[in-house]
């Protein structure tokens, strides 16, 4: 039996009306995105059809979903607006706060012990608003919303960019920030720009070492990290259908790596089976009634040129492995080509550590392939030459995968399995190293590897591959190694060719799990009662923050140029920082550490225009704040770029920084600045970046008449007595202006219900 059936159920009934009516508003075939989007308007359909890229729309999603991480924040916001029980369903994962150490039991243990506040918190706090709890070791978000919530034609926001994930089951699942996911919690619309849509027509089918996951790597190599913003990438054709759902949800998954809104895949016999093998027979057989509806119009695929912004093709049987990397997503090599690029940039050829797993590769199909390699190394002699670890995705996949006997050949091929959590995806990785700081290589299966992403080391060459071929190259050892081709040696001397890897899209005898982790919330939450000492260090109670003055703003002092990539883990880390997620002001002393000065090169070093000196970014921060200083922040191209995490935006809030003015934003960053009643600008003229001096007072005039397509002045008054005016463009619409001027859309929410 499936979670919200009846809810299910309603969005089916209704499907049929709805897109033929968006049809006909539109008068033209509509894509699977289309189709689903306009199923979900908040309000009944516009006069005309809505223009990509350019119109506002409210949405009413059927789910919320949130990581134990950015469930602190979001619900600390929710417990504000004074609702008895949330809206829609909704999940809480706690995935996100496991240090990989040790082991999967030993982590475990390790992590209920030392965040047992915050565990009892997400858990009372659910239980109270009517909200499904999943415990830590019950897996990582993404792939439990896939095996348990996720529904072909459905609507879903979650409190982390990888939400997309649920893409692979047919569903537009997108990221967002815990203001947008407690809007949607409290029963109000939720506004999003009617995206672009890119076509990605997939032809042939995958063989041999190839794997759904090069997929997303050439695609990355192709849009790179801004190409898909604003727009949302369907993927369709033969081979899409060819292709397993954890698959699919694979390549959806690493969609956020290239800015996409969110990717999707139309309904088909693969989700068909997947929803029958993950104990959902009754969704399966709802979407076959309505499985034309779960599709694009066939005109569309026909001429995709007609319908899409931008179409790309790739011919699967064609397509070779990828690796990609290091220090970005969208660096893409063949696996042909890679050994040759390690030896001409100079990377460190001999790998330390190969880690399967994670959210985007941690399904049956994925441990099932990499473990056919497992097998033939230790058939062969054969064991790993650098450390190798495998995270499962849930419970449900691990019990599964352990009682056919998968982890047990892992572990005899040298490997350690991790908790049912991110780890080290994310930064929550003890790495074992005798110098942390010295340069070296690992891989992973996971999305993102941006600097210092996994262990903190700036020298870490960190590559992204598909789980076998991560594999392989653990037996190797040495990233000039190429499965396809070139052989291994064992303790006799002897040479051994690995095989392909061959795997199960689904689990011969089924999945089996004891106990899968979840917690059902009390039928009536009045008496449940939320406890959040005052003097916690990890959890404190918000405060609203202060509405718009009614005034341009002067005297803003540059707190940061920042250079470069600067992407929300450079706005507000992970990592360590992780415990302090659901306490503001403590989590505030990460702001902007790992951003680069453009003065300087350094990071978390800016100079204080009140002493001359040159201090830690949080440190001048908040003696501006105590000064009455406001401040302004400015950035390069795709500024917060990376997670959802709204803390990227509440930390320079909260510290007093009232406008962040750069070349480009990322979609998520950018909306949880106008969330939190921030100024998110862009340069008019993006050379006005190299105008922008170390010791600037700046001014922004305009706000008084601040309206939709309207510019703003602002003011660089230099230390020397001398001025430039330039120009800043701003995407705000008439609601969000309201947003900006309450201090922020809680605030609203928040006036809404007082008496």
């Amino acid at each position: 039996m499936a979670f919200d059936l009846e809810m299910i159920k309603k969005v089916y009934a209704a499907l049929p009306a709805k897109i033929a009516a968006a049809r006909k508003l539109t008068g033209s075939p509509l894509t699977l995105t289309e189709k689903i989007l306009y199923a979900h308007l908040s309000e009944s359909l516009p006069t005309k059809p809505y223009l990509r890229g350019k119109s506002y729309v409210d949405f009413n999603p059927d789910r919320v979903a949130m990581q134990d991480a950015t469930a602190q924040m979001a619900l600390l916001q929710f417990m504000q607006a004074g609702r008895p029980k949330v809206a829609v369903p909704s999940t809480v994962h706690c995935d996100h706060l496991i240090i990989a150490q040790s082991g999967a039991k030993k982590d475990l243990e390790q992590a209920i012990k030392v965040n047992e506040e915050v565990y009892n918190f997400l858990s009372s706090v659910s239980n109270k608003y009517g909200i499904g709890f999943w415990k830590p070791g019950a897996g990582i978000i993404h792939q439990v919303i896939l095996e348990n919530y996720a529904f072909p034609g459905g609507l879903m926001i979650g409190t982390d960019s990888h939400t997309v994930n649920a893409g692979g089951l047919g569903m537009v699942a997108i990221g967002v920030g815990g203001a947008d996911a407690c809007d949607v919690m409290a029963g109000l619309p939720w506004e999003l720009k009617m995206p672009k849509l890119i076509g990605v027509k997939l032809t042939g089918k995958l063989s041999g070492w190839t794997s759904s996951k090069d997929v997303i790597l050439k695609v990355a190599g192709i849009l790179t990290v801004k190409g898909g913003t604003d727009a949302i990438v369907e993927y369709f054709g033969d081979g899409a259908d060819s292709l397993s759902c954890t698959g699919k949800g694979t390549i959806c998954n690493m969609g956020a790596e290239i800015g996409a809104t969110t990717s999707i895949f139309c309904y088909d016999e693969k989700m068909s089976s997947y929803l029958r093998g993950t104990g959902r027979k009754d969704i399966a057989e709802l979407a076959d009634t309505v499985k034309e509806h779960l599709r694009g119009d066939k005109e569309v695929y026909d001429s995709p040129s007609n319908y899409f912004d931008q179409v790309i093709e790739i011919n699967l049987s064609e397509l070779e492995p990828y690796v990609n990397g290091p220090f970005t997503p969208d660096l893409a090599w063949p696996i042909s080509k890679f050994a040759q690029a390690v030896k001409e940039k100079g990377w460190p050829s001999k790998l330390d550590v190969g880690l399967i797993g994670s959210c985007t590769n941690s399904s049956y199909e994925d441990i099932s392939r990499s473990a056919s390699l497992a097998k033939q190394a230790v058939d062969k002699g054969l064991k790993a030459k650098s450390e190798f670890t495998i995270t499962p995705g849930s419970e449900q996949v691990r019990y599964t995968v352990e009682r056919d006997g998968f982890l047990e050949v892992f572990e005899k091929m040298g490997g350690v399995v991790l908790a049912n959590a991110c780890g080290p995806c994310i930064g929550q990785w003890a790495r074992h190293s005798t110098d942390p700081n010295r340069k070296n290589s690992i891989i992973t299966s996971f999305n993102r590897n941006f600097a210092k992403r996994n262990d903190g080391n700036a020298n870490t060459h960190a590559f992204v591959a598909s789980p076998e071929i991560v594999t392989a190259f653990a037996l190797a050892g040495d990233l000039s190694f190429n499965p396809l081709t070139d052989y291994l040696t064992n303790g006799k001397g002897e040479k051994i060719k690995l095989a392909e890897p061959k795997g199960m899209e689904l689990p011969p005898k089924g999945f089996d799990v004891k106990d899968a982790g979840f917690q059902a919330p009390a039928a009536n939450g009045n008496s449940v009662e939320v406890m959040v000492s005052p003097s916690s260090d990890r959890l404190q109670l918000l405060d609203p923050f202060s509405a718009w003055e009614g005034t341009d703003l002067k005297g803003l002092k540059l707190l940061i140029k920042a250079k470069g990539k600067c992407t929300t883990d450079h706005i507000s880390m992970a990592g360590p920082w992780l415990k302090f997620r659901g306490h503001l002001d403590n989590i505030s002393n990460n702001m902007l550490i790992g951003a680069v000065n453009a003065f300087n090169d350094k990071t978390d070093t800016v100079k204080n225009q009140l002493t001359d000196e040159y201090q830690s970014v949080p440190k001048v921060q908040r003696q501006y704040k105590a000064k009455g200083f406001g401040s302004i922040v400015v950035g390069d191209e795709n500024y917060g770029e990376g997670s959802s995490r709204e803390h990227a935006a509440m930390e320079p809030r909260f510290l007093g920084v009232r406008a962040v003015l750069v070349k480009s934003f990322a979609r998520i960053h950018e909306t949880n600045l106008k969330k939190q009643g921030m100024l998110g600008l862009t340069f008019a003229n993006k050379d006005d970046y190299n105008k922008i001096q170390e010791d600037d007072t700046i001014d922004i005039n305009g706000l008084t008449s601040f309206a939709p397509g309207l510019q703003l002045t602002i003011v660089l008054n230099h230390a020397n007595g001398s001025k430039d005016e330039i120009k800043a463009n701003h995407s705000y619409n008439a609601q969000q202006i309201e947003w900006f001027k309450a201090g922020g859309a809680l605030n609203i929410i928040r006036a809404g219900v007082k008496v």
